[in-house]
């Protein structure tokens, strides 16, 4: 059996946007898809479609969506972002703004679940500093 290769930007951040939603506990589970965009079209330069929220109110990541690929920007603990992203084969770029962020690009489907592994590792990151 031959699966669908999923490699439209806007499918992606949606399986990231469940993926996000479906933990409840962990390192995860402190996280939330909040301000979400009401509809989204995607473009070359990337559109808004939502962030991602800690507990604590603090904004951890922007997911934007591209025609072929979605990126998380993440905001909060992003060493750790940078060193899990490169971990589990994703394409990460560090950001040259003040402050830093890290651009974790989520070019498949198949890639949804190592984004999450780097989402844990913010999150370990964020329980560790206190």
């Amino acid at each position: 059996m031959v699966e669908e290769v999923v490699a439209d930007g806007e499918r992606i951040a949606r399986l990231l946007s469940s993926e996000v939603h479906g933990h409840e506990r962990g390192a995860l589970g402190r996280f939330d898809v909040v301000d979400a965009a009401e509809s989204v079209e995607p473009t070359e330069a990337g559109t808004y479609a939502y962030a991602i929220g800690s507990d604590d109110d603090r904004r951890v990541a922007d997911v934007t969506v591209h025609p072929d690929r979605c990126r998380v920007e993440v905001r909060a603990a992003v060493e750790a972002a940078a060193a899990a992203g490169q971990q589990q084969g994703l394409r990460v770029r560090a950001t040259a703004t003040k402050p830093p962020r890290t651009l974790v690009f989520v070019e498949n489907g198949a890639q949804v679940k190592p984004a999450l592994r780097v989402l844990r590792a913010v999150g370990e990151a964020l329980d560790d500093a206190g």
